[in-house]
């Protein structure tokens, strides 16, 4: 009878208890030397580059090709390059 809301309420805590904030997960920040210039990439878990970024680029290079070459990094990161 009262087994249903104390699974219900198990799994709602549960999930509260997880964090989606790339924040917690972020490592130090990297340089990646360019022809155009250094790309400081902020890279996050090493399980995965999804959230990996750019946080300063060359003026000549646009904000997805930045984001592009961090996302790159964390790859080499992610395979022990």
């Amino acid at each position: 009878m009262f087994v249903k809301p104390v699974l219900i309420a198990s799994a709602i805590l549960s999930l509260a208890a997880c964090s989606l904030d790339p924040r917690e997960y972020e490592t130090t920040p990297v340089v990646v030397q360019t022809e155009a210039g250094p790309v400081t990439c902020q890279l996050y878990t090493h399980e995965q580059v999804i959230w990996d970024r750019a946080t300063s680029r060359p003026n000549s290079m646009d904000v997805e090709t930045a984001d592009n070459l961090c996302r790159q990094e964390g790859v080499r990161v992610k395979s022990g390059g």
